[in-house]
């Protein structure tokens, strides 16, 4: 390794790693925390008895989906745990109920025809006299039940119950939807926050020939309004237009549901486009428990842990210098690149993926430091053996390399494989600790060649590689045999 070679290829590496931390820290990045460290809360979900594993599955992935859709919520954990449970941690979420309806909502919509309007409970008989046999104990009905020829439903205010019919459409009919804010609104000409549903082909029929049938009604009958219910409550019920001619109904293609008054009608406008986007969650579940969880207390581990590493990096690093001398300071400084690449990644992966650092990623962090002062040790002792067999320093120093690098590599890439299996096999908090320790081996290889490498040699190739109890010579000891200098071997001919 030429001296022009060694010390460029150190200046790039050492410019990369502070420069990359550097520029992070200023654009204002940091690692996103996870649940134990900035607060949050988890739910326990259940499903019925003998839900399908599959069906679990698909769940998750909607929920996930639909969290993802709040854009407040940093990483969420959602994983099956036992049969028919799922656990949902949910970082940093600044409305804690719209996100528990994000995942806890089954989410079934259905459009059904109003037969007729009350303002109380209804009468455990429908409009022929015959006792409905779909109410509950509070006189409503079962909201699953999308296709019952009556059903008594809620408003979403509670001021209302809709005797409505038969499903015209559900869910199922739909593509998707949007939400936007429109200039004209619903409410007399004013703006407000609609979606606008995407109906499949069949779908658009369906509506256009439901809508054909509500308007044979006289205007301002109950019977010509629409019911647009989600999870058995009824979000609005328009009534159609006195233009729609019966023959042709509404256009599926210019249809707009309007979100009624609300606290916030932007986010139940987004939650609903969700739902019509993701689709219901294939099971109703029940939330079996819901966990706050404070900052102050991961805060309070983080620190504690902090603390002690730091201690411990603290006698390491006089042990290092102790004994290594100024091969210590290099694993030292290079600890520090070590660790902006690190962090680095890890502040990148939680802009771009939203991945966040939880307590037992930062234990990964401190485990991983052991790890890349393991290779420092593997190359410094290789280059005492070589030396000690009376090979001079230098050389000692270059081909001490090849067979210590390949030892690192081979322990790296067992360490690796096991963060892969974990990460593959674990849930929870433990990924974090498999993500955290797999990107760590990954740039303890990249440190050991691009950095431990070159500053090694230009140290031994400096004043600091020959004289003193401080230079690379003297972290040596004796040679058992005695080493000849390089100046002072002559060629004769």
């Amino acid at each position: 390794m030429s001296r022009k070679k060694a010390l460029l290829t150190l200046l790039i590496t050492l410019a990369i790693a502070w420069g990359s931390i550097g520029a992070m820290l200023l654009a204002g990045w940091a690692p996103k925390l996870g649940l134990d460290l900035q607060g949050g809360f988890a739910v326990v979900l259940v499903g019925p008895e003998g839900t399908d594993p599959d069906t679990l599955d698909t769940a998750v992935e909607i929920m996930r989906r639909r969290i993802e859709e709040l854009g407040s919520v940093q990483e969420p954990e959602i994983s099956v745990q036992g049969e028919r449970s799922i656990v949902v941690q949910l970082p940093g979420v600044e409305d804690r109920e719209r996100a528990l309806e994000a995942v806890g909502t089954t989410g079934e919509m259905s459009f059904r025809p109003v037969l007729d309007l009350v303002l109380e409970s209804p009468a455990l008989t429908d409009p022929d006299g015959d006792h409905p046999d779909n109410l509950d104990a509070d006189g409503l009905s079962d909201p699953d039940d999308v296709h019952a020829a009556i059903a008594y439903l809620p408003s979403e205010d509670g001021a209302f119950v809709y005797v409505v019919g038969g499903a015209f459409l559900t869910g199922s009919d739909m593509k998707g939807g949007r939400a936007q804010f429109s200039g004209t609104g619903g409410h007399g000409g004013a703006g407000g926050w609609v979606v606008v549903p995407e109906f499949t082909d069949e779908g658009g029929e369906k509506f256009r020939l439901a809508t054909g049938e509500l308007a044979t009604f006289p205007v301002g009958s109950p019977q010509r309004r629409l019911a647009i219910v989600v999870d058995g409550v009824v979000g609005s019920a328009p009534e159609v237009a006195a233009g729609v001619s019966p023959d042709e109904g509404l256009d599926p293609n210019q249809v707009v549901i309007t979100i009624g008054s609300s606290d916030n009608p932007q986010a139940e406008s987004e939650d609903l486009a969700a739902i019509l986007n993701y689709g219901a969650l294939p099971t109703t579940f029940e939330r079996e428990r819901v966990e706050s969880v404070s900052a102050s207390l991961g805060a309070d581990s983080l620190k504690a842990g902090l603390i002690a590493g730091l201690l411990g990096l603290a006698l390491v690093t006089i042990y290092m210098v102790i004994y290594y001398r100024i091969l210590g300071v290099i694993a030292m400084v290079g600890l520090t690149v070590f660790g902006s690449l690190l962090i680095g990644a890890i502040i990148l992966l939680g802009e771009t993926q939203g991945t966040t650092l939880t307590l037992a990623g930062v234990t990964g962090i401190i485990v991983s430091i052991g790890i890349t002062l393991d290779s420092y040790i593997v190359y410094f002792e290789r280059v005492k053996e070589e030396y000690h067999s009376g090979r001079p320093l230098r050389p000692s120093i270059d081909h001490a390399y090849p067979g210590a690098f390949s030892t690192i590599l081979k322990g790296d890439t067992v360490t690796f494989l096991a963060a892969v299996l974990l990460w593959l096999l674990a849930v929870g908090p433990v990924k974090g600790f498999a993500l955290t320790l797999g990107i760590a081996t990954i740039v303890d290889v990249i440190v050991s060649y691009y950095y431990t490498r070159p500053g090694t040699w230009l140290v031994a190739h400096s004043a600091l590689g020959e004289g003193g109890w401080f230079s690379v010579r003297g972290a040596m000891g004796k040679s058992s045999q005695p080493s000849i200098p390089a100046e002072s071997v002559e060629v004769t001919s």
